[in-house]
């Protein structure tokens, strides 16, 4: 099972399957170190955020909370993000002046709200698409590589003019192996693709939580 010396043995198209497959694989790896590093900052600070600012609200510190939501401590924090957008809308239609009504106001604020959850969820899903292709399509290049190889078995056959092992045996461990490397990235892949989705579903939900209890809390201030 010497890799390189079975590396040296595949044909050309092989060897262009096996290197496609490779880079796929550290593709799929890079997304899932770099989403997981985010997600572990996003839930950490959004821990630490919550309270916080929950607490200047209370106290009726408008400016103190935006202060903190945008503050490089919170950057990574999904929470900080939808609080940050809201804080500001409702600020900016409060220092206007207009003869907004209350409706309007709610309104205006809560679309703020959305599109900063939106942008937000867009922004957390960065990558994992690519993960999902990866592992619904790296079994399908391990195919090829295979199909490859078990054509290569065949010439073998042809150009011996033997039916022997020695004339099918390196194309056969061409086919094995290329079906092995397409499983090999798939299933990280695949695994990797599933974890990431439940954190953005878990992301979402805290999102719209901590959206509506923003709303009510500016329902509760203008009334």
């Amino acid at each position: 099972m010497d890799l390189m010396v079975m590396y040296e043995q595949m044909g050309y198209v092989a060897k262009a399957v096996a290197i496609v497959l490779l880079i796929m694989s550290m593709w799929s790896l890079g997304v899932g170190i770099e989403r997981f590093f985010t997600y572990q900052q996003a839930r950490t600070q959004s821990k630490l955020f919550a309270p916080q600012v929950a607490k200047h609200l209370k106290d009726g510190r408008l400016k103190e909370a935006i202060a903190m939501s945008s503050s490089k401590s919170y950057r990574y924090s999904h929470l900080a993000k939808v609080v940050l957008a809201g804080l500001q809308e409702y600020q900016f239609q409060q220092e206007s002046g207009g003869a907004m009504s209350r409706e309007d106001l709610m309104d205006t604020t809560r679309r703020s709200i959305q599109r900063a959850s939106a942008l937000t969820a867009s922004d957390l899903k960065k990558g994992v698409s690519a993960l999902a292709t990866i592992g619904s399509t790296a079994p399908f290049v391990g195919l090829l590589g295979t199909v490859v190889g078990v054509i290569n078995a065949f010439q073998g056959i042809g150009n011996s003019g033997s039916a022997g092992i020695g004339a099918v045996s390196i194309g056969i461990s061409e086919a094995l192996v290329e079906t092995a490397l397409g499983l090999v990235v798939a299933i990280p892949a695949v695994w990797i693709y599933n974890y990431l989705t439940s954190r953005i579903e878990y992301f979402n939900v805290e999102m719209d939580n901590s959206s509506s209890e923003l709303i009510d809390y500016f329902i509760r201030k203008t009334a």
